[in-house]
């Protein structure tokens, strides 16, 4: 939290799901132009569909002045995030964490990523993993600096390209003694 914001993180409620919609619309649009036409709405209903999925351990967003500017999903293993269990990571996944354009460098996504570290320790796990694509060059970069490491032995491989897989040790990490 920056010094004189207030950003109050909580469990989304189901009252709470046509904006957390809202919100990662906004915050992914930036990369629509990077994609064709149909991938992007293929995308885009990806998107829309994770909100409601049931299989979404919890669901974290982020209020500023009583408006939701930012969410998180956390699922319980590789196998509820994304269908492989090959990957076999059987530790909490942080998926499509989004911060609203009009609200970023507040340090939103940073008290989401705190949230969903400390909420993985309160379920007993000992590591937090993320994927992440090279196109979101400034969230590899904040992962980093919040004391995330490259797990290469748990990336995926989508089409012709490579997600990369970051892992954040809970119980080594200083984000959660950060205030």
């Amino acid at each position: 939290m920056m010094a004189g914001i207030a950003i109050k993180v909580r469990d989304a409620e189901e009252t709470d799901l046509e904006q957390i919609k809202d919100v990662l619309l906004n915050a992914y649009a930036q990369y629509e132009f990077l994609y064709p036409k149909e991938k992007w709405e293929q995308y885009k209903d990806n998107i829309e569909a994770s909100v409601t999925n049931p299989k979404v351990k919890a669901r974290i967003i982020a209020e500023l002045n009583g408006e939701i500017v930012g969410s998180v999903f956390l699922y319980d293993s590789s196998e509820a995030a994304y269908g492989v269990s090959e990957l076999n990571i059987n530790t909490p996944i942080m998926r499509l964490l989004g911060v609203k354009q009009n609200v970023r460098g507040l340090g939103v996504a940073t008290e989401l990523i705190r949230a969903s570290a400390t909420w993985s320790l309160d379920w007993g796990s000992d590591t937090l993993h993320l994927h992440t694509t090279d196109v979101m060059a400034s969230a590899i970069k904040l992962y980093e600096r919040l004391g995330f490491e490259r797990a290469q032995d748990k990336d995926l491989i989508k089409e012709d390209a490579v997600v990369f897989s970051y892992r954040l040790l809970l119980k080594k990490t200083t984000l959660l003694h950060a205030t």
